[in-house]
């Protein structure tokens, strides 16, 4: 099934009912008057963040969200019924944009945060508004107002505790699957994961944390080689990047990757390369038992940078990087 972050989509309000034009006729009420009731006001639409949902697939099966109408007044001063509202759900971190001029209208991050999309028109009078001293029985009463309706573009980004990024191959798929419940696809070749994966990471004595697989990244990437730019936004809202790095190649060849890809995120959003991150040394079971990682791991403290040796296919070394994750996100909540 595909994933979808990216979609234009219309909504339309509901019109006001009608105003009505009506009189009392009741027997020994010789000025009985005039008693039309208002229209019903027209339902609106709404947009929900829900954490339901992680993908805007629903907007590729149907793009118009429509409200009712309100009901029109009746006699007897009744006012007609308001029309029901329309709420779309999307997921948590979606950006609502203005189709023609691309402004950000609003970015919905917080589950149940909810945005306006299109207000509902309002009700007509009815004639009892329209009596006056010279006209008495006004034959008279409004239209309904006219629903909102207007064209969006909704933009997703993945809101995640821990973003993996790496190149194609680096192993982060595996990962994923040994850190979390998640079951992405795994495969020996480039590019097995074509779409953001998540999955939750649970560590006794700290609050679950949401984990993102962000597709593999090439050199080029913030130009859109590769799968490009359209996956690089989800890495934007996470609050730790974990670099994945297949460390079973020369070791120029791991500094090289670790370069790279940070290349690739200050060329798209400066701020990224400042973002707290953590470089893991993956495929270490693919080494010959006397390789000695240390000045690998001395030339990434000099750059400032925490690093940590595993093996996500056999496990080894992924406890203390649970822990020490779990520890990163607690001292950030700080």
């Amino acid at each position: 099934m595909a994933f979808v972050d990216e979609a234009k989509f219309y909504v339309k309000a509901g019109d006001g009912g009608n105003g009505c034009v009506s009189f009392r006729r009741e027997k020994f009420v010789p000025n009985g008057g005039p008693d039309g009731g208002d229209g019903g006001r027209g339902g609106s639409v709404y947009l929900e963040a829900s954490s339901r949902l992680t993908s805007l697939l629903d907007f590729k099966y149907r793009s118009h969200f429509k409200a009712t109408g309100g009901r029109s007044g009746q006699g007897n001063r009744k006012h007609g019924k308001k029309g029901d509202d329309s709420v779309v759900i999307v997921p948590c971190g979606s950006l609502i944009k203005d189709v023609d001029t691309g402004e950000v209208l609003v970015d919905l991050i917080e589950e149940g945060q909810r945005f306006l999309a299109a207000s509902g028109g309002a009700g007509g009078n009815g004639n009892v508004h329209y009596a006056t001293a010279q006209n008495r029985a006004p034959r008279l009463a409004s239209k309904g107002k006219i629903g909102e309706e207007k064209w969006y573009l909704i933009e997703l980004k993945l809101l995640a505790d821990i973003g993996l990024i790496g190149l194609p191959n680096a192993g982060k798929s595996t990962l994923l699957s040994k850190l979390s419940s998640a079951n992405p696809k795994v495969a020996p070749y480039p590019f097995t994961t074509l779409e953001p994966q998540l999955g939750v990471l649970n560590y006794p004595e700290y609050p679950p944390c949401i984990i993102a697989d962000i597709p593999g990244l090439i050199e080029g990437a913030h130009d859109g080689a590769g799968l490009g730019h359209q996956f690089l936004r989800h890495v934007e809202r996470t609050r730790i990047l974990v670099h994945v790095i297949d460390v079973s190649g020369p070791p120029d060849n791991v500094l090289n990757d670790f370069h790279v890809l940070n290349e690739e995120l200050r060329q798209y959003r400066e701020e990224l390369v400042d973002r707290r991150q953590l470089v893991l040394l993956n495929k270490t079971d693919l080494l010959a038992e006397e390789t000695d990682l240390s000045p690998l791991c001395e030339e990434f403290s000099r750059e400032g940078r925490e690093v940590l040796s595993i093996s996500a296919l056999t496990g080894t070394g992924l406890d203390p990087l649970r822990k020490r994750l779990m520890e990163i996100l607690e001292d950030d909540r700080t």
